[in-house]
């Protein structure tokens, strides 16, 4: 696959590259740069992402940040079953527990939410750091969730970490599953006020928790596109309107011109007619005119 001129490959981790030493030296520039490319693309393009993880696995499979790689790249397309098997290869390779909150999810992801509430109560859990342990909560709240177990999934995320009122990388995302939870169950005053404390800890954008506080507080955001259409057919209108006012006009002249002769009179009745069917007409023309306003 292409890669841009300006990836040299040096923009990778230390630590990556100081795995890639092991491999010589023309490879080890290759994988890095497979690698910065997934690092890249993994949220906007997961599929390409993908794509690049492939060729750096084909170059390097016994790199563990080569497979740790995959995997990610993996499960950002949802391929949960290879995902899963990538970071069991990585953590064979380091012995490091990181990829266990990640892992429990893939199980989530393969149908199989008892077995990442098996995984959540390990004793692996107790060697995350508090970051992994969040996320590690997150997993099992979403586990419970699948199983149907509302009222399970709140209890779980319920926790010093959740009623902390510093702000950690973690923070948004928790509150945001919390109130998530609270909507489902249907506890609707308590889902709006932990949503309004996602908004407040997501500095960087990364839920739309300001956007599920707005539509449960009843703002509706519409197209500006749709405006100016609505508006353009609420111009033309009055052009409408005229030209029916000159038909009608024209038809009265024709009545006019017809007293003199008694077979004019049974075409002027005719012309009564048709105009007064065009009057009929034209309020509906103009209600469905006025209609076109969207609501998105």
């Amino acid at each position: 696959m292409p890669i841009p001129e300006d990836v040299t490959g040096d923009e990778i981790d230390k630590d990556v590259r100081q795995e890639l030493q092991s491999l010589p030296k023309t490879l080890a520039e290759d994988v890095a740069r497979n690698l910065v490319m997934v690092a890249r693309l993994i949220d906007e393009d997961p599929e390409g992402a993908y794509g690049y993880s492939r060729v750096a696995l084909r170059l390097a499979s016994r790199v563990a940040a080569v497979r740790e790689a995959a995997g990610f790249a993996a499960y950002a397309n949802q391929k949960y079953s290879e995902a899963l098997a990538e970071f069991r290869a990585a953590r064979r390779m380091t012995g490091s527990v990181e990829l266990w909150p990640v892992m429990a999810d893939c199980e989530r992801g393969l149908g199989r939410p008892e077995k990442a509430l098996d995984m959540a109560g390990a004793p692996e859990v107790h060697k995350l750091d508090k970051a992994g342990q969040v996320e590690m909560r997150l997993v099992a709240a979403g586990a419970r969730r699948d199983m149907g177990q509302l009222d399970a999934a709140i209890v779980t995320l319920q926790s010093p970490e959740l009623a902390s009122s510093s702000v950690q990388p973690w923070t948004a995302r928790l509150r945001y599953a919390y109130a998530d939870a609270l909507l489902a169950a249907e506890r609707v005053n308590e889902a709006r006020e932990w949503f309004a404390k996602a908004v407040e800890a997501d500095r960087d954008g990364s839920t739309d928790a300001s956007d599920r506080l707005a539509e449960l507080d009843g703002v509706e955001f519409v197209d500006a596109l749709n405006d100016e259409d609505v508006d353009q057919d609420q111009d033309e209108e009055p052009e409408a309107d005229l030209a029916d006012d000159a038909d009608l006009a024209d038809d009265a002249d024709d009545a006019d011109e017809s007293e003199d002769s008694p077979a004019e009179t049974e075409t002027e009745t005719g012309s009564e007619s048709a105009a007064r069917t065009a009057t009929d007409i034209a309020p509906g023309t103009a209600d469905e005119a006025g209609s076109e306003a969207d609501k998105d």
